[in-house]
């Protein structure tokens, strides 16, 4: 590696309009003067910490600001608090009398993990004063006593649908913006136009949050009419950063490499943050991780600790521990790590420089789950966990060349993903030309235009031009779900499988339910293979549902079958929702027993643009986008050479790969679809 000296310091160039960083804490007690109180508060250690953190010095000067305007721009370093304190200041200095503090976050585990912290803080009992509301999943009382409700940005998108000026709510904290998911992007147009309504109608003030990690606010700025900008530091020491020395074919090798390289030299409870890309990758590199420990004599012992958003809350709350004396953690995480959680004692981080990002192909509708290399952005949020607590050391697995030539930010996901779904909540809300609405920044005329072609296949709107719902289109809107299984599970009714579809729906909403890890892949195959169903992998799916629905012991059935029993009691969460969601679009939930073709018929009305046909050469052809693609090794249909298929997701590694299967008959889409087959010329 090639080394080098940084320290995250984004004060040289920095334009803010207003700074407090520089403000001193403060000493008086934040509520009142009462002696007793002050007492109680000094003893308290979670005040302790509450007033260590760097934004609680600037408590005065932010609520001096917010009070003045009704749009604000928070600059905060992770570390620096502003997720938990910024609510609490709002709440204590009683800013909330006449709504709803409502702050989002991108990801569904923080948004549960920082209420949590916060109602810990409050000393309230989590669901009153301080709530959560992910999808389908709620603790919180909103319409009653709670006050301060996070939840993840896809829920008040949806709850825009049904309110567009979002009357319960008097504060609206955007955090993690920085972060551009499509939700926020489409939120951040919402809440401006929600803001400028009730403020036209003589309302009650939306008064909006924007929170960022880094540095570009300026756009947010000028997007809200030159609102201020404030800036409180984190807490950060200098990281000593190392390249590559020369270019990494074989990343994950040379990421096993590093970490067993650094394990050697570096002290006892300097604990390790590694960055991947996702879970298969992550559960493989800690098996292989820990078995070749178990040869290192006389070494420091070393813990594994996987981090990625499907763990149960249990597991990922292990990563907060302290490492025992004489030992170290070695945290190996997907980019949950970068800014949505602080890990105490990482000493070194470890940047594979890659992220599994989905990017949209908008002229074929299809999504793609690829690797690709990072931006400096996020390089900069990950190189800065490794000096939260002291001097760390970064080593990206990229040359400094390579490093050099990635992008300066992160492409935002409405610039590269799927806008299907947003887009039919925005017409759900009452946006009449989705064409005219005002985005932070636009999506490409191609991306836009695609997904009202996809919508109107779908049956959701009359026409391309008038983006007038049908009813469909409205039955299609109140599922939180990607249209094409809403629109599945409505044609399964008129097809009487109804059930089986919305279950199926429903595992594949949550996270994986199989377990397959390398060190016993043939054995827990094996232990599968009963439910396995020449049909597919959705078929399969139910298989496995209905036999552990039907299990005495569910925790049993899952050690023996090698599945995931929080993410199955999850699916069935989810499909206890979609099923009251059925009932109140009047659509029968029933069962078609045994027929799976009904089934699969229903799944293909949802997916007929995600088909791919066997060539003569022996490999698979998307019919839409004319791409080579193959099957997936965790298909059943992996050893199998179907005519025709619907898949769920196209993943692209070194190859591209079609994961969960169906069998599909080709007189059922040219049934459905008459008109899309035969002007893509596709034939069968």
């Amino acid at each position: 590696f090639d080394s080098q000296h940084e320290v995250m310091d984004p004060s040289p160039g920095f334009n803010a309009k207003r700074s407090f960083s520089h403000l001193k804490k403060e000493t008086k007690p934040w509520i009142n003067g009462k002696k007793k109180m002050k007492l109680i508060k000094e003893i308290d250690p979670m005040l302790k910490q509450r007033r260590a953190l760097p934004i609680f010095g600037a408590k005065p000067r932010f609520l001096e600001e917010v009070r003045r305007s009704n749009t604000v721009i928070l600059l905060g370093e992770t570390g620096s608090g502003k997720t938990t304190q910024i609510p609490q200041f709002l709440h204590e200095a009683r800013l909330d009398s006449e709504g709803l503090i409502g702050i989002t976050q991108p990801r569904r585990v923080a948004a549960i993990s920082v209420s949590k912290r916060v109602a810990q803080e409050m000393n309230v009992s989590l669901g009153t004063l301080v709530g959560y509301k992910v999808r389908f999943e709620q603790v919180a009382e909103p319409n009653s006593i709670t006050k301060i409700l996070f939840q993840t940005d896809g829920m008040l998108l949806r709850e825009a649908m049904l309110d567009p000026n979002l009357k319960k709510y008097s504060w609206i904290i955007l955090d993690e913006a920085h972060e551009r998911t499509i939700n926020t992007d489409v939120l951040l147009g919402i809440v401006k136009r929600a803001q400028a309504q009730r403020k036209s109608a003589g309302e009650k003030p939306l008064k909006i949050i924007i929170m960022s990690a880094t540095m570009n606010a300026q756009k947010f700025s000028h997007y809200f009419g030159g609102s201020p900008i404030l800036y409180v530091h984190g807490r950060q020491y200098p990281v000593n950063v190392s390249h590559a020395s020369i270019s990494q074919s074989d990343w994950l090798t040379s990421t096993l490499s590093t970490v067993f390289q650094l394990h050697e030299q570096a002290p006892p409870q300097h604990d390790f943050l590694v960055f991947l890309t996702g879970q298969e990758e992550i559960e493989n590199l800690a098996h292989t991780i820990r078995a070749l420990s178990k040869d290192l004599q006389g070494s420091v012992k070393i813990f594994v600790l996987p981090l990625y958003s499907a763990q149960a809350s249990i597991m990922q709350q292990k990563v907060f521990i302290d490492s025992p004396p004489g030992s170290r953690k070695i945290i190996l995480s997907t980019n949950i790590a970068e800014t949505s959680l602080t890990i105490p004692g990482i000493r070194y981080v470890i940047d594979s420089c890659r992220v599994k990002a989905k990017v949209h192909m908008a002229s074929t509708g299809l999504d793609m789950l690829k690797v690709v290399r990072i931006s400096k952005a996020q390089a900069s949020q990950r190189m800065g966990r490794a000096g939260r607590q002291s001097e760390g050391h970064c080593y990206r697995l990229l040359t400094k060349r390579e490093f050099d030539l990635l992008d300066e930010e992160t492409v935002p996901e409405i610039l590269r993903c799927n806008i299907s779904n947003v887009l039919l909540q925005l017409v759900a809300s009452g946006v009449r030309d989705i064409r005219k609405f005002e985005f932070l920044q636009r999506p490409p005329p191609n991306a836009i235009e695609g997904a009202i072609r996809q919508l109107s296949l779908l049956g959701a709107f009359k026409s391309d031009e008038s983006q007038e719902l049908t009813d469909i289109g409205i039955r299609l809107s109140k599922f939180p779900l990607d249209p094409k299984f809403a629109k599945a599970i409505i044609s399964a009714n008129e097809l009487g499988c109804s059930e089986e579809v919305l279950t199926i729906v429903a595992l594949l909403s949550s996270e994986n339910i199989i377990l397959t890890p390398p060190s016993n892949r043939e054995e827990c195959l094996k232990s599968r293979e009963k439910f396995s169903s020449s049909e597919g992998d959705h078929i399969s799916l139910l298989n496995i549902f209905r036999a552990f629905k039907a299990s005495d012991n569910k925790k049993d059935f899952c050690k023996n079958h090698h599945l995931n029993l929080r993410n199955l009691n999850f699916s069935i969460q989810i499909r206890s929702q979609l099923m009251d969601l059925c009932r109140n679009e009047d659509i029968n939930v029933q069962s078609c027993a045994n027929q799976g073709h009904l089934v699969r018929e229903a799944l293909a009305d949802g997916l007929f643009m995600n088909v791919a046909k066997l060539t003569v050469e022996g490999h698979y052809l998307t019919l839409d986008s004319r791409q080579q693609v193959k099957i997936h090794p965790s298909s059943v249909l992996f050893r199998c050479k179907p005519e025709l298929v619907i898949f769920t997701e196209l993943i692209a590694t070194q190859k591209s790969y079609i994961r969960d299967l169906s069998l599909v008959d080709a007189q059922w889409l040219l049934k459905k679809q008459p008109d899309y087959f035969r002007k893509h010329h596709i034939k069968f």
